[in-house]
């Protein structure tokens, strides 16, 4: 991925937060020289490795366990919010007219090393950590316990777990950072405006580096 420096988000803590927020990885594959790609939700343990290491589960009728060995290097991508920018948010495109239409977006990149984790008790841990963290914001949160213990135990049947020891992390924060202050301002205005405000609020808590020729 090419990162330019302006743009370059390195620090881990940084990068492990948008895997946090946004959970829903691209895991990239290549079986037998062919690219394949699973969308699946990933669970984090900084605390593992220097990098730390993400955890998912497949239907076992998934090949991607199958066809991908134990100790296989994979891409897992992880996009944070993004969304079109317009050049007429900026005051000065309506002063020059040198401005053309972007994209802002965070985006992180992952890669580790691939083990298949086809066992029950590594299953039921890793979907009961999932589960508990995002029905943790929910009034009554739901778990497994709920559910009839075979009902339960036939469902973990059904899938295999995944684990992938990260080796390096690469990520890239595109947020206006480029333009001048009454631009980024005119961006974030545009952004509300349409409802994005998630990626606005991004754009406004940033700081913003100096001295960057525009692109």
């Amino acid at each position: 991925m090419l990162i330019p420096p302006q743009f370059a988000l390195n620090e881990p803590q940084a990068l492990h937060r948008i895997i946090r927020d946004h959970p829903l990885g691209m895991l990239v594959t290549q079986p037998a020289g062919a690219l394949d790609a699973n969308h699946i939700p990933f669970e984090l343990d900084p605390e593992v490795g220097e990098l730390g290491a993400l955890t998912a589960h497949v239907d076992r009728a998934n090949p991607v366990w199958q066809h991908s060995a134990d100790g296989s290097e994979v891409l897992i991508v992880f996009r944070g919010n993004e969304g079109y920018i317009s050049p007429s948010w900026y005051p000065s495109k309506h002063e020059t007219h040198r401005a053309v239409p972007t994209w802002n977006y965070q985006v992180v990149h992952v890669r580790g090393t691939l083990m298949v984790r086809d066992d029950e008790k590594f299953v039921r841990g890793m979907v009961a950590r999932l589960t508990r963290r995002h029905e943790s914001s929910e009034s009554k949160p739901w778990k497994m316990g709920d559910s009839a213990p075979g009902f339960i135990t036939d469902m973990l049947r059904k899938i295999v777990g995944l684990e992938i020891s990260i080796s390096h992390l690469q990520g890239m924060s595109k947020l206006s950072q480029n333009r001048e202050t009454r631009d980024l301002q005119g961006a974030i205005k545009g952004l509300r405006m349409k409802g994005q405000v998630s990626l606005a609020d991004l754009m406004d808590i940033h700081s913003r580096p100096r001295g960057f020729t525009q692109m």
